[in-house]
Protein backbone atom coordinates (compact mmCIF):
# COMPACT_ATOMS: atom_id res chain seq x y z
CA UNK A 1 0.00 0.00 0.00
CA UNK A 2 1.40 3.38 -1.08
CA UNK A 3 1.28 6.19 1.46
CA UNK A 4 1.43 9.71 0.13
CA UNK A 5 3.95 11.63 2.17
CA UNK A 6 2.56 14.65 3.99
CA UNK A 7 3.57 17.98 2.49
CA UNK A 8 5.40 20.00 5.08
CA UNK A 9 4.79 23.73 5.01
CA UNK A 10 7.94 25.84 5.18
CA UNK A 11 8.32 27.41 8.58
CA UNK A 12 7.57 31.11 8.52
CA UNK A 13 10.35 33.46 9.48
CA UNK A 14 9.92 36.04 12.24
CA UNK A 15 9.67 38.74 9.57
CA UNK A 16 6.86 36.86 7.77
CA UNK A 17 4.97 36.30 11.02
CA UNK A 18 5.01 39.91 12.12
CA UNK A 19 4.09 41.13 8.63
CA UNK A 20 1.07 38.78 8.61
CA UNK A 21 0.03 39.81 12.09
CA UNK A 22 0.48 43.52 11.33
CA UNK A 23 -1.78 43.15 8.28
CA UNK A 24 -4.37 41.26 10.31
CA UNK A 25 -4.46 43.95 13.02
CA UNK A 26 -4.76 46.66 10.37
CA UNK A 27 -7.64 44.87 8.69
CA UNK A 28 -9.52 44.36 11.96
CA UNK A 29 -9.03 48.01 12.94
CA UNK A 30 -10.43 49.09 9.60
CA UNK A 31 -13.49 46.88 10.16
CA UNK A 32 -14.00 48.55 13.54
CA UNK A 33 -13.69 51.98 11.93
CA UNK A 34 -16.34 51.12 9.32
CA UNK A 35 -18.60 49.76 12.08
CA UNK A 36 -18.13 52.81 14.32
CA UNK A 37 -18.34 55.52 11.63
CA UNK A 38 -20.73 54.32 8.90
CA UNK A 39 -21.34 54.65 6.03
CA UNK A 40 -17.94 55.89 4.81
CA UNK A 41 -15.74 55.26 7.88
CA UNK A 42 -15.23 59.03 8.30
CA UNK A 43 -15.48 60.51 11.79
CA UNK A 44 -18.27 62.95 12.49
CA UNK A 45 -18.56 65.25 15.50
CA UNK A 46 -21.25 65.34 18.15
CA UNK A 47 -23.23 68.43 19.10
CA UNK A 48 -22.35 70.41 22.21
CA UNK A 49 -24.60 71.31 25.12
CA UNK A 50 -25.53 74.85 26.07
CA UNK A 51 -23.16 74.81 29.07
CA UNK A 52 -20.24 73.60 26.93
CA UNK A 53 -20.89 76.22 24.26
CA UNK A 54 -21.11 78.99 26.87
CA UNK A 55 -17.72 77.91 28.23
CA UNK A 56 -16.04 77.58 24.83
CA UNK A 57 -17.41 80.88 23.50
CA UNK A 58 -16.88 82.72 26.77
CA UNK A 59 -20.39 83.99 27.54
CA UNK A 60 -23.07 83.03 30.06
CA UNK A 61 -25.69 80.37 29.44
CA UNK A 62 -28.46 82.87 30.12
CA UNK A 63 -27.10 85.17 27.41
CA UNK A 64 -27.10 82.33 24.86
CA UNK A 65 -30.70 81.48 25.81
CA UNK A 66 -31.64 85.13 25.36
CA UNK A 67 -30.05 85.22 21.88
CA UNK A 68 -32.01 82.11 20.90
CA UNK A 69 -35.32 83.43 22.25
CA UNK A 70 -34.79 86.69 20.35
CA UNK A 71 -34.07 84.76 17.16
CA UNK A 72 -30.57 86.17 16.85
CA UNK A 73 -27.46 84.42 15.46
CA UNK A 74 -27.79 80.62 15.10
CA UNK A 75 -30.68 78.23 15.62
CA UNK A 76 -29.65 75.36 17.95
CA UNK A 77 -31.23 71.95 18.02
CA UNK A 78 -33.78 71.88 20.82
CA UNK A 79 -34.63 68.54 22.42
CA UNK A 80 -38.20 67.63 23.52
CA UNK A 81 -37.17 68.55 27.07
CA UNK A 82 -36.00 72.01 25.97
CA UNK A 83 -32.25 71.37 26.04
CA UNK A 84 -30.26 73.29 23.43
CA UNK A 85 -27.42 71.75 21.41
CA UNK A 86 -25.04 73.43 18.97
CA UNK A 87 -22.64 72.13 16.32
CA UNK A 88 -19.00 73.19 16.42
CA UNK A 89 -19.61 75.22 13.26
CA UNK A 90 -22.47 77.05 15.00
CA UNK A 91 -20.09 77.90 17.84
CA UNK A 92 -17.85 79.62 15.30
CA UNK A 93 -20.85 81.50 13.89
CA UNK A 94 -21.73 82.64 17.43
CA UNK A 95 -18.20 83.97 17.88
CA UNK A 96 -18.47 85.89 14.64
CA UNK A 97 -21.82 87.36 15.68
CA UNK A 98 -20.51 88.31 19.14
CA UNK A 99 -17.17 89.57 17.78
CA UNK A 100 -15.27 87.11 20.00
CA UNK A 101 -13.06 85.44 17.39
CA UNK A 102 -9.62 84.89 19.03
CA UNK A 103 -7.52 84.68 15.83
CA UNK A 104 -4.06 86.22 16.07
CA UNK A 105 -3.73 89.82 15.04
CA UNK A 106 -1.22 91.69 12.91
CA UNK A 107 2.23 91.38 14.42
CA UNK A 108 1.38 88.30 16.47
CA UNK A 109 3.53 85.35 15.42
CA UNK A 110 2.36 81.84 14.72
CA UNK A 111 2.50 79.79 17.92
CA UNK A 112 4.23 76.41 17.45
CA UNK A 113 3.87 74.15 20.50
CA UNK A 114 6.10 71.06 20.50
CA UNK A 115 4.88 68.29 22.82
CA UNK A 116 7.86 66.12 23.71
CA UNK A 117 9.09 63.31 25.91
CA UNK A 118 11.96 60.88 25.48
CA UNK A 119 9.98 57.98 26.95
CA UNK A 120 6.84 56.40 25.54
CA UNK A 121 3.73 56.12 27.70
CA UNK A 122 3.97 59.61 29.17
CA UNK A 123 0.62 60.72 27.74
CA UNK A 124 2.28 62.85 25.05
CA UNK A 125 -0.09 61.98 22.20
CA UNK A 126 -3.18 62.15 24.42
CA UNK A 127 -2.06 65.61 25.54
CA UNK A 128 -1.40 66.82 21.98
CA UNK A 129 -4.69 65.43 20.65
CA UNK A 130 -6.86 67.05 23.33
CA UNK A 131 -4.91 70.32 23.27
CA UNK A 132 -5.37 70.76 19.51
CA UNK A 133 -9.08 69.99 19.71
CA UNK A 134 -9.62 72.28 22.71
CA UNK A 135 -7.89 75.14 20.88
CA UNK A 136 -10.17 74.60 17.86
CA UNK A 137 -13.27 74.52 20.07
CA UNK A 138 -12.10 77.82 21.58
CA UNK A 139 -12.08 79.35 18.10
CA UNK A 140 -8.39 79.21 17.14
CA UNK A 141 -7.24 78.01 13.71
CA UNK A 142 -5.14 74.95 14.51
CA UNK A 143 -2.76 72.69 12.61
CA UNK A 144 -1.80 69.43 14.31
CA UNK A 145 1.37 67.76 13.03
CA UNK A 146 2.00 64.11 13.80
CA UNK A 147 5.79 63.62 13.69
CA UNK A 148 5.77 60.14 15.22
CA UNK A 149 6.21 57.40 12.58
CA UNK A 150 3.96 55.18 14.74
CA UNK A 151 1.14 57.61 13.86
CA UNK A 152 -0.85 57.38 17.10
CA UNK A 153 -2.21 60.93 16.80
CA UNK A 154 -3.14 60.25 13.18
CA UNK A 155 -5.05 57.12 14.20
CA UNK A 156 -6.81 58.95 17.03
CA UNK A 157 -8.01 61.52 14.50
CA UNK A 158 -9.61 58.77 12.42
CA UNK A 159 -6.94 58.19 9.77
CA UNK A 160 -5.38 54.77 9.24
CA UNK A 161 -2.09 55.57 7.51
CA UNK A 162 -1.31 52.17 6.01
CA UNK A 163 -4.77 52.00 4.38
CA UNK A 164 -5.69 55.63 3.67
CA UNK A 165 -2.42 56.37 1.85
CA UNK A 166 -1.99 59.90 3.17
CA UNK A 167 1.44 61.50 2.77
CA UNK A 168 3.28 62.70 5.88
CA UNK A 169 5.41 65.73 6.67
CA UNK A 170 8.35 63.78 5.25
CA UNK A 171 7.17 64.97 1.81
CA UNK A 172 7.87 68.56 2.91
CA UNK A 173 11.16 67.74 4.65
CA UNK A 174 12.88 65.49 2.14
CA UNK A 175 16.13 66.60 0.52
CA UNK A 176 15.53 65.53 -3.09
CA UNK A 177 13.60 67.21 -5.90
CA UNK A 178 10.38 65.39 -4.90
CA UNK A 179 9.83 67.73 -1.97
CA UNK A 180 6.24 69.04 -1.79
CA UNK A 181 4.73 72.11 -0.12
CA UNK A 182 3.12 71.42 3.25
CA UNK A 183 -0.25 72.49 1.86
CA UNK A 184 -0.19 69.29 -0.23
CA UNK A 185 -0.08 67.07 2.87
CA UNK A 186 -2.55 68.87 5.15
CA UNK A 187 -5.89 67.15 5.75
CA UNK A 188 -9.03 68.47 7.38
CA UNK A 189 -10.49 66.74 10.46
CA UNK A 190 -14.01 66.39 11.88
CA UNK A 191 -13.40 69.60 13.90
CA UNK A 192 -13.90 72.94 12.14
CA UNK A 193 -10.66 74.95 12.12
CA UNK A 194 -8.54 71.90 12.98
CA UNK A 195 -6.36 70.36 10.27
CA UNK A 196 -3.74 67.65 10.54
CA UNK A 197 -0.55 66.61 8.80
CA UNK A 198 -0.77 62.83 9.23
CA UNK A 199 2.15 60.54 10.01
CA UNK A 200 3.25 57.27 8.49
CA UNK A 201 6.29 55.02 8.59
CA UNK A 202 7.93 57.03 5.81
CA UNK A 203 8.77 59.73 8.40
CA UNK A 204 11.53 57.46 9.64
CA UNK A 205 13.34 58.07 6.35
CA UNK A 206 14.15 61.58 7.57
CA UNK A 207 16.30 60.07 10.32
CA UNK A 208 18.33 58.22 7.67
CA UNK A 209 18.38 60.96 5.02
CA UNK A 210 19.57 63.78 7.27
CA UNK A 211 23.04 62.45 8.23
CA UNK A 212 23.66 61.57 4.55
CA UNK A 213 22.61 65.07 3.49
CA UNK A 214 24.83 66.60 6.19
CA UNK A 215 27.86 64.81 4.74
CA UNK A 216 27.03 65.73 1.14
CA UNK A 217 29.43 68.21 -0.43
CA UNK A 218 26.97 69.09 -3.20
CA UNK A 219 24.17 70.28 -0.94
CA UNK A 220 23.99 72.62 2.05
CA UNK A 221 20.43 71.49 2.93
CA UNK A 222 21.55 68.81 5.37
CA UNK A 223 23.73 71.24 7.27
CA UNK A 224 20.66 73.38 7.95
CA UNK A 225 18.24 70.49 8.60
CA UNK A 226 16.94 72.22 11.73
CA UNK A 227 15.21 74.95 9.68
CA UNK A 228 13.12 72.61 7.51
CA UNK A 229 9.92 72.50 9.60
CA UNK A 230 10.04 76.25 10.14
CA UNK A 231 10.53 76.80 6.41
CA UNK A 232 7.60 74.48 5.62
CA UNK A 233 5.32 76.31 8.08
CA UNK A 234 6.21 79.66 6.51
CA UNK A 235 4.14 78.57 3.50
CA UNK A 236 0.91 78.38 5.57
CA UNK A 237 1.75 80.96 8.24
CA UNK A 238 -1.31 83.12 7.46
CA UNK A 239 -3.73 80.19 7.67
CA UNK A 240 -3.29 79.23 11.34
CA UNK A 241 -2.96 80.69 14.82
CA UNK A 242 -1.42 77.66 16.50
CA UNK A 243 0.52 74.55 15.45
CA UNK A 244 0.63 71.58 17.84
CA UNK A 245 3.44 69.13 17.07
CA UNK A 246 3.34 65.61 18.51
CA UNK A 247 7.04 64.66 18.49
CA UNK A 248 8.33 61.07 18.39
CA UNK A 249 9.43 59.56 21.73
CA UNK A 250 13.10 59.77 20.84
CA UNK A 251 15.73 62.44 20.48
CA UNK A 252 16.35 62.22 16.75
CA UNK A 253 16.46 64.63 13.84
CA UNK A 254 12.66 64.89 13.68
CA UNK A 255 12.44 66.04 17.31
CA UNK A 256 15.38 68.46 16.92
CA UNK A 257 13.88 69.95 13.78
CA UNK A 258 10.57 70.44 15.60
CA UNK A 259 12.23 72.03 18.63
CA UNK A 260 14.11 74.58 16.54
CA UNK A 261 10.82 75.55 14.84
CA UNK A 262 8.93 75.74 18.15
CA UNK A 263 7.93 78.91 19.93
CA UNK A 264 7.09 76.89 23.05
CA UNK A 265 7.70 73.41 24.43
CA UNK A 266 5.50 71.20 26.58
CA UNK A 267 7.32 68.29 28.25
CA UNK A 268 4.98 65.58 29.50
CA UNK A 269 6.04 63.74 32.65
CA UNK A 270 4.52 60.71 34.33
CA UNK A 271 5.25 61.16 38.07
CA UNK A 272 7.11 57.89 38.67
CA UNK A 273 10.75 57.59 39.70
CA UNK A 274 11.84 55.70 36.55
CA UNK A 275 10.12 58.23 34.31
CA UNK A 276 11.75 61.17 36.06
CA UNK A 277 15.15 59.44 35.86
CA UNK A 278 14.57 58.94 32.14
CA UNK A 279 13.54 62.58 31.78
CA UNK A 280 16.77 63.76 33.42
CA UNK A 281 18.77 61.86 30.80
CA UNK A 282 16.56 63.32 28.07
CA UNK A 283 17.17 66.87 29.33
CA UNK A 284 20.94 66.36 29.58
CA UNK A 285 21.15 64.97 26.03
CA UNK A 286 18.81 67.62 24.66
CA UNK A 287 20.77 70.42 26.29
CA UNK A 288 24.07 69.16 24.86
CA UNK A 289 22.62 68.84 21.35
CA UNK A 290 20.93 72.25 21.45
CA UNK A 291 24.26 73.78 22.52
CA UNK A 292 25.79 72.27 19.39
CA UNK A 293 22.96 73.67 17.26
CA UNK A 294 23.46 77.11 18.82
CA UNK A 295 27.18 76.75 18.05
CA UNK A 296 26.40 76.93 14.32
CA UNK A 297 24.35 80.09 14.74
CA UNK A 298 20.81 78.81 15.35
CA UNK A 299 19.32 80.12 18.59
CA UNK A 300 16.40 78.18 20.06
CA UNK A 301 14.27 81.02 21.41
CA UNK A 302 11.10 80.02 23.26
CA UNK A 303 8.25 82.13 24.56
CA UNK A 304 7.75 79.51 27.27
CA UNK A 305 8.34 75.91 28.20
CA UNK A 306 6.51 73.92 30.83
CA UNK A 307 6.45 70.48 32.42
CA UNK A 308 3.02 68.86 32.45
CA UNK A 309 2.29 66.09 34.93
CA UNK A 310 0.26 63.43 33.11
CA UNK A 311 -1.63 60.28 34.14
CA UNK A 312 -1.69 61.72 37.64
CA UNK A 313 -3.45 59.87 40.46
CA UNK A 314 -3.97 62.44 43.25
CA UNK A 315 -4.51 59.78 45.93
CA UNK A 316 -1.25 57.98 45.09
CA UNK A 317 1.25 59.03 47.79
CA UNK A 318 4.43 58.19 45.80
CA UNK A 319 3.09 60.25 42.87
CA UNK A 320 2.37 63.15 45.23
CA UNK A 321 5.96 62.91 46.43
CA UNK A 322 7.31 62.94 42.86
CA UNK A 323 5.24 66.02 42.02
CA UNK A 324 6.52 67.72 45.18
CA UNK A 325 10.08 66.73 44.23
CA UNK A 326 9.71 68.39 40.82
CA UNK A 327 8.02 71.49 42.24
CA UNK A 328 10.86 71.96 44.71
CA UNK A 329 13.31 72.21 41.79
CA UNK A 330 11.50 74.17 39.09
CA UNK A 331 8.11 75.36 40.24
CA UNK A 332 8.08 78.22 37.70
CA UNK A 333 8.36 75.80 34.77
CA UNK A 334 5.54 73.48 35.89
CA UNK A 335 1.94 73.87 34.84
CA UNK A 336 -0.21 74.47 37.89
CA UNK A 337 -2.76 71.90 36.70
CA UNK A 338 -2.15 68.19 36.18
CA UNK A 339 -3.66 65.80 33.64
CA UNK A 340 -5.36 63.18 35.81
CA UNK A 341 -5.43 59.52 34.93
CA UNK A 342 -8.96 58.60 33.92
CA UNK A 343 -10.77 55.54 32.61
CA UNK A 344 -12.96 57.95 30.61
CA UNK A 345 -9.97 59.00 28.47
CA UNK A 346 -8.76 55.42 27.95
CA UNK A 347 -12.30 54.13 27.25
CA UNK A 348 -12.86 56.86 24.65
CA UNK A 349 -9.59 55.80 23.02
CA UNK A 350 -10.98 52.30 22.45
CA UNK A 351 -13.10 53.76 19.66
CA UNK A 352 -10.35 56.12 18.44
CA UNK A 353 -12.03 59.11 20.04
CA UNK A 354 -11.03 61.80 22.50
CA UNK A 355 -12.99 63.04 25.48
CA UNK A 356 -14.17 66.04 23.45
CA UNK A 357 -15.75 63.70 20.89
CA UNK A 358 -17.63 61.24 23.11
CA UNK A 359 -21.01 61.84 24.70
CA UNK A 360 -21.07 62.39 28.47
CA UNK A 361 -24.01 59.97 28.67
CA UNK A 362 -21.68 57.09 27.73
CA UNK A 363 -19.88 57.36 31.07
CA UNK A 364 -20.51 57.63 34.76
CA UNK A 365 -21.11 61.42 34.95
CA UNK A 366 -18.67 61.98 37.82
CA UNK A 367 -15.91 60.09 35.96
CA UNK A 368 -16.45 62.07 32.77
CA UNK A 369 -16.74 65.40 34.57
CA UNK A 370 -13.55 64.84 36.57
CA UNK A 371 -11.57 64.04 33.40
CA UNK A 372 -13.04 66.97 31.43
CA UNK A 373 -12.35 69.36 34.30
CA UNK A 374 -8.70 68.26 34.34
CA UNK A 375 -8.30 68.51 30.54
CA UNK A 376 -10.01 71.89 30.33
CA UNK A 377 -7.90 73.31 33.18
CA UNK A 378 -4.61 72.22 31.57
CA UNK A 379 -5.59 73.43 28.10
CA UNK A 380 -6.91 76.76 29.42
CA UNK A 381 -3.62 77.33 31.22
CA UNK A 382 -1.76 76.75 27.94
CA UNK A 383 -4.06 79.23 26.17
CA UNK A 384 -3.19 81.81 28.85
CA UNK A 385 0.51 81.29 28.07
CA UNK A 386 -0.18 81.74 24.35
CA UNK A 387 -2.15 84.95 24.91
CA UNK A 388 0.63 86.28 27.12
CA UNK A 389 3.21 85.45 24.42
CA UNK A 390 1.16 87.55 21.99
CA UNK A 391 1.32 90.41 24.47
CA UNK A 392 -2.42 90.71 24.97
Amino acid sequence: MNVTPAITQPELSFADIILDQGSEISSKLDMLRIEKFPPNAQKTLRQFSLSEVADFVGVSQSYLKKLHLQGKSVEPLTSPTGRRYYTAQQMNELRQYLDRVPHRRNGEKLQVIAVVNFKGGSGKTTTAAHLAQHLALKGFRVLAIDLDPQASLTALYGIQPELDGNPSLYESLRYDDKRRPISDVIRSTNFPDLDIVPANLELQEYEYDTPIAMQSKESTAGKTFYTRIGDALDEVDADYDVVVVDCPPQLGYLTLTALTAATSVLITVHPQMLDIMSMSQFLLMLGDILKSVEGVGVKVSLDWFRYLITRYEPMDIPQQQMVGFMQSMFAKQMLKNQMVKSTAISDAGLTKQTLYEVERSQFTPSTYDRARESLDAVNSEIIELMIKAWGR
